[in-house]
Order: structure tokens, then sequence, then C-alpha cells
């Protein structure tokens, strides 16, 4: 049996043995919060990922501040959300797939996205499980679902991806599978998955039109009022060409 520090691989978790550089794979899903206390669902892991504890609890917090180690992403975690659920573990080895690995993945890619848009759902800031996502939860989950790993955050995504020009109504060097980036000048805000013909796949809030998962356009014929919005939001496009390594991002 492989031996993590003093933690032997497979020791079931007890509160005293999350303490910093501690590595645990879940069993059941989990929350992680942007702040060590209060609301604010950050992102969600999945039973089988892996996270590290960053710090130990602090006096009067209630949460760890740890790390998901398949995309390297911070949040906070009650502990109870795990005591019973995890186990220790040690890094998960990295699965690098290739550009041509990729591109032969992103059909299961498309279709798991387009099996999230035909289940009710509704956009849900920081969800990554589903059936409720924010938009670049559901590309990571498209992504991983083929064993592809991608940063969390639209932002990151744009950053990670092989830039492709785009614009209204010129998508001709786009390809499905492509990622499509909205926002200010300033800062990516939101990400779609390019499905073809101009439409893409993304799940949106309720203040542009929509509440969950939907297919919208670049054509400027397009007039429904989410189409619209993003039109005048569209930063640019990116192509997924490497995977993640797990390496936190800023």
């Amino acid at each position: 049996m492989a031996r993590l520090g003093r933690l032997a691989e497979g020791t079931p978790v007890a509160l005293e043995l999350l303490q910093p550089g501690s590595c645990w794979r879940l069993s059941a899903p989990v929350d992680l919060t942007s702040h060590w206390r209060g609301p604010g669902l950050a992102t969600q892991a999945a039973a089988g990922r892996a996270l590290i504890v960053l710090e130990p609890l602090r006096p009067g917090c209630q949460r760890l501040k740890v790390q998901l180690l398949e995309d390297g992403y911070p949040g906070w975690l009650d502990p109870d959300q795990v005591l019973g659920h995890a186990r220790a573990c040690l890094p998960p080895p990295l699965r690098l797939l290739d550009a041509g690995q990729i591109e032969a993945a992103l059909p299961a890619v498309l279709a798991f996205a387009e099996q999230a848009r035909q289940r009710p759902n509704h956009y849900l800031w920081g969800g990554t499980l589903g059936p409720d996502f924010d938009c670049s939860g559901l590309i990571q989950a498209a992504f991983a679902s083929a064993g592809i790993w991608l940063p969390r955050d639209a932002y990151q995504q744009e950053r990670f991806c092989q830039p492709v020009a785009v614009a209204p109504g010129g998508y001709n060097l786009l390809r499905a599978g492509d990622l499509i980036f909205f926002g200010r000048p300033q800062r990516c805000t939101h990400v779609g998955l390019y499905v073809g013909g101009g439409r893409y796949l993304h799940s949106s809030g309720r203040e542009h039109g929509r509440n969950g998962i939907g297919l919208d356009g670049l054509d400027p014929q397009l007039q429904d009022p989410v189409s619209v919005h993003y039109r005048l939001e569209l930063r640019g496009a990116g192509r997924v060409i490497r995977c993640h390594d797990g390496t936190p991002l800023p």
C-alpha cells in the first residue's frame, strides 16, 4: 500500500487528517465556495475527482481552503461534505491528449452538451455537475466527459485556447467544438460551444432572455434577444488543442 506522508493510500478521511498537503479522492460530489464564509458557489466537483488541502481550518472558520487537482481550481470546502466520502490518494496521473486525440474526441464533447441541453435545467452560477450549469462549467464538464481537462473559468478558457478569427456573420474558420468568447473589452465573461452553421450552445441567465442552456447564433439577421445581446459582446473564438495539466492559473 502506498504511503502518503503519514497516511496510507485509501485511508478514510477524518477531520484531524485534513491537514495542508493531504490529498483526497472524492466518493461523492462536493460544492466549493468562493469565500471562507457565506454563500457564493464557486464550482462543483464530481465523485472521483481529487483535491489537496491548502490551509488548515482557521479559528472561527468552518471551511478549508482546498484546490482541485485536475484543473488547479481553488475554493473553500465545508469538511462535513467529505467526511465519510473521501479517501487519501496520490495526485492523479496526467492524461495529456494531443491535438489529434482531442479532435477525435469532439463528437463526444458535442453529444454531452446537447444531452445537457435536452434535460430540464436552469442557469446556476458555479454549476459544474448538471443538470444546472454556468457557462464555463458546462464547457468544462463537456470536455471532461471525453477525458479533456480545461481551466474552470471563461476568461481562463479563452487564454488557454488557440485563437481562431470570428466575427458576426463571419465564422467560416470555425469548427464544431471550438469555443466562442464574449464579454467586455477588458475581460471575457461568457463562453459557448460552437456546433456549426453559425450556431453555438451555451448556458446563460435570465437577464439576457433565457435561464439555462440553449442554442443561439452569430448571424446578424437573428434578432432574438439572446443572440443580439451576445453578438454585441463577441470577443473571439478559440480551439482546444491541449489538455490542462492542473497547474493553478491566475
